[in-house]
This record gives structure tokens, sequence and C-alpha cells, in this order.
């Protein structure tokens, strides 16, 4: 049995990813970003620090107030603020509605790379001139995202294919912005209060450990061919996933198969196709159940950007880039959630003793509940919002039903907007976070599944109440349970031990 928080040995086909090692900044470096982080984000901030302050005795402002100069701030600096941006972009669950739609330049937003350097960095990575690999290759990009541009060209035997080339120089840009987030938005917390930066804040141990993945593009050929071959092996028919070419490919570059449609959340296409995208979507959120119960992995990050409706009829999911791997502790929780709720009503408990040995003991005294209390409570906000249709439920609230639990518990105010309730939100946060490492829970290890899959569930629950408003998550209950059955006929349900 796998321990928690550990890999599995590789198996023939199994899926390989290596996090490339980012490269150590210099001190010139740091200070050369540090200047442009200031200039940009002082520019665009302080008018609403003026606005705070004269607006004080009314009350806090709105969060979506914040928003703009964060967008603009991000858009200025580039790099990987824009790839921050896009989890904002495409997760109105968890930061709302109005804040997810100023972000959504940034699902394909950034500067053009010159010719010269895309095709040095091509050339450079195929060992060969860039007419020998490719019969044409345009010149202007067809997507410009934060760390990558995307090229169209054709292969010399007609087939046409998209080439990703990493934004040269990113690996030093990355890794000079991680060291200064952190402090960043510590900053914008504090003189702010606003709520968007302090979630912002909570999320970037995750987002340090995805990008080193991301940034070697050997890991998502991989990744492409892994996951072709696992959707045909299980019907999944309506789901296209590119092919990859390897032999046109490198740690720099991605050559693949173009898929022809648009993006999912463009209405004004999506009718002119006249394709209804509601059984697209069903199966793609069979296929991640599929994907993650069966063989513990999952597209990580399924947002609108990287769904195309393809005019053949199928979805295309794009950008294999983040790939979610849960540990056996994760999997084994998450089956035991999914058959509490189909049915299963021992499975309660289990989940219940899962939070107690995560978080330690202390959990129940933060929550101000007996274990019992926490059983029920745990029920009464996992069953709705997996059983009720998409339309009436929210999972944004279900991951912060402990936080707002746990405030409560200790009088603080979850929903106050005031920079003075957020600055004491985090503190008791970081409190309970040490009072669970003192009890013996396993908080203090960060764990990238749960991480990744809590944030699928908010992309697909977008995609739910567009297209899916009458039906829940787990429409089909029987199809849930079949799929328990057979991993637990491979890897028996018993709890790992820590």
């Amino acid at each position: 049995m796998t321990l928690p928080h550990e890999e599995a040995p590789l198996s023939d086909g199994a899926l390989r990813y290596h996090a490339r090692r980012l490269p150590e900044p210099t001190k010139a470096e740091l200070a050369r970003r540090g200047a442009t982080l200031t200039a940009a984000f002082g520019r665009r901030f302080a008018p609403i620090a003026i606005e705070q302050i004269r607006h004080a005795r009314k009350g806090a402002l709105p969060p979506e107030a914040f928003a703009r100069p964060l967008r603009l701030a991000f858009e200025d600096v580039g790099g990987t603020f824009i790839k921050f941006g896009q989890i904002l972009a495409s997760s109105p669950g968890l930061f709302g509605e109005e804040i997810s739609d100023e972000f959504r330049s940034c699902l394909d937003t950034g500067p053009v790379v010159p010719f010269h350097e895309v095709r040095r960095r091509v050339e450079d990575d195929l060992g060969t001139d860039l007419h020998v690999a490719f019969a044409t290759f345009d010149r202007v990009p067809i997507g410009r995202a934060s760390i990558a541009v995307v090229h169209r060209a054709v292969l010399h035997d007609g087939r046409e294919v998209a080439v990703k080339v990493l934004r040269p120089g990113i690996e030093h840009l990355v890794a000079t912005d991680l060291d200064l987030m952190e402090p960043l938005f510590d900053l914008l917390v504090r003189q702010t209060g606003a709520q968007i930066a302090g979630a912002i804040f909570q999320q970037l141990d995750g987002f340090r450990l995805q990008i080193g993945e991301e940034i070697d593009l050997r890991n998502e050929a991989r990744a492409l061919a892994h996951f072709r071959a696992l959707v045909a092996k299980s019907g999944l028919d309506l789901i296209a996933v590119p092919e990859p070419y390897p032999e046109l490919s490198g740690p720099n570059v991605l050559t693949m198969e173009l898929l022809d449609g648009v993006a999912i959340d463009d209405f004004e296409a999506l009718s002119e196709l006249g394709i209804d995208p509601a059984p697209l979507i069903e199966q793609l959120i069979r296929g991640f159940f599929l994907m993650t119960v069966k063989y513990r992995m999952f597209h990580g990050d399924v947002h609108a950007g990287n769904l195309l409706l393809c005019r053949d009829g199928r979805i295309g999911v794009l950008d294999w880039g983040i790939v979610g791997r849960l540990d056996a502790e994760t999997h084994w929780f998450l089956c035991r959630m999914l058959a509490a709720v189909v049915g299963e009503e021992a499975a309660w408990k289990d989940v219940t003793d899962h939070l107690i040995k995560t978080y330690g003991p202390a959990i129940g005294e933060a929550m101000g509940m007996s274990d019992e209390q926490l059983a029920a409570f745990m029920r009464s906000m996992i069953e709705p919002v997996l059983l009720r249709p998409f339309g009436e439920v929210s999972f944004a609230e279900m991951m912060n039903a402990t936080q707002v639990q746990v405030a409560e518990a200790h009088g603080v105010e979850f929903q106050s907007r005031s920079f003075l309730a957020t600055l004491k939100r985090i503190r008791l946060q970081r409190r309970i976070h040490r009072m669970a490492t003192d009890s013996g829970g396993l908080m203090s290890d960060f764990d990238r599944g749960y991480f990744l899959l809590a944030k699928q569930l908010m992309y697909f629950e977008r995609y739910g109440k567009l297209f899916l408003a009458d039906v829940p998550i787990l429409s089909d209950k029987e199809f849930i349970a079949e799929l328990l059955a057979e991993a637990n006929s491979v890897n028996p349900p018993e709890r790992p031990e820590a």
C-alpha cells in the first residue's frame, strides 16, 4: 500500500512527470523585477487606497472595487501574474462572477514574442531548421498565454498542427516572480484588506508546486499520449485529446494535433455551430470521475480557455501541462466521500475521521463541535452539493463551510469586507494550522492533489450552471457505485496508514 503523500513507483505505461528546476534569481534580478512590480501595483492601487481612506466611515469597499486595478497590474507586469489571473478568471465559485469576468482577458493574454526568438527556440530544441521540420509555420501566433505562445503550422505530409513554444527567459521570470509574490500579496492584504489578495496569498504554495512541472513541455507531451490512450480505452468518444508528435517536441517546444473549434463559453459561436454542449459536458464530468477514481489522475486546469467545442461534435481538452495526481490518502478520502453520498452510511464516519486525522483533534475544538456534531455538519455540507442540481449549489460555500464555522466559533466575521476582519481571518487560520500541527494532524503537508481536485470541481460548477442547471454533478449514482466497486476490487478501501 502506497503511503500518503508518496508517489507510487512507476509501472509500464505510467505517466511520468518531473518538475524543471528553477534557477536561483540573483539579487539584481530581484531588485529589477521588484522595482517593476512596485511601480505597476503602486500606480494601479494608489487611487483605490485613497478611495479606501475616504470610504472608511461608510465601511470597506466591495471586493469588486479591487478587481480591476489588480487585473490591470497583472497585465502590466505579465509573466507569472497572468498565470495567476487565469485562476481568478475561471473560478467564479471561489471569487465571484464579477471578479472572474474582470480577469477573463487573462485566459489568452500575453505580449507577442518576436518571431526570430520563436524560430530560434524551436530550432534549438528540435536540432533542425524550421523549414526542415515544417512545411509552413505561421509567423502570427494563434494563442498568447502567460508562459507560452502557440503557432499554427503544417507538416510535410499536410497535417495541421499547433506548436507550443515556451517564452524565452520564462524560467528566470517565474523564479523571480515566485520569490516576490508572497511579500507582495501579504502587503496588499495588510494595506488594503482586499479579500481577493488574501485568497491569492493562500494559494501560493500550490502555485509554486505546479509551475515547475508546467514549464517543461516534455511533461505535457507525455500527458497527451497517456490520456489519449485512457480516453480511447474508456470509450469516451465525445472527448478529444490532441495527438502529440514527440519527434517534433522537446523541453521548450510541443508539437501536437490542431483541433478545430470554438471556446466552450463563446456563446455566439456555439449558437452558430448548432451543437448542444450539454451531453459533452456530461461526458467530460463522467470522464473526470472515471480518471480520478480509477487511475488517480485528472486534467488539473479545465478552465474555459482549455475547452474547445470541436466542429465534429466532440469537446476538445487542451493544455495538459497541469495534471492532478492523488496520493493514497486523498484518493481514499475521495472514494469514501463518494461512497457516502451514493448510499454507504458507514462511509460518513470515515469522512469525519479523515478530517480529524488531517486537522488533528483540534478541529472539533476550533469549530466548537463534538465528533458527532462534526459528522452531521460535514454531511449537511457535502451531500446536497453533490446531489442537488448545479443551479442550486455552490462548491465554494461547501469548501468554505469549515472556515466559516471556525470563524463564527471564534467570534470573527467571515463575510466582513473590512481589512481588519481579513487580517483576523488570516491570523486565525495560521493559529488553527499551528494547533493542528501541534496536535498531530497532517495539515502541515500541502496536498497538491486535493488543491487541484477542489479547483476542478469549481470549474465544473460553472459549466454545470451554464449547460446543466437541472442536473446534479452525481447524476448517475449507479455509474459512481460501479466505478467505486471496480476501484475497490483493485485497491480495497482500507485507509492507508500515516
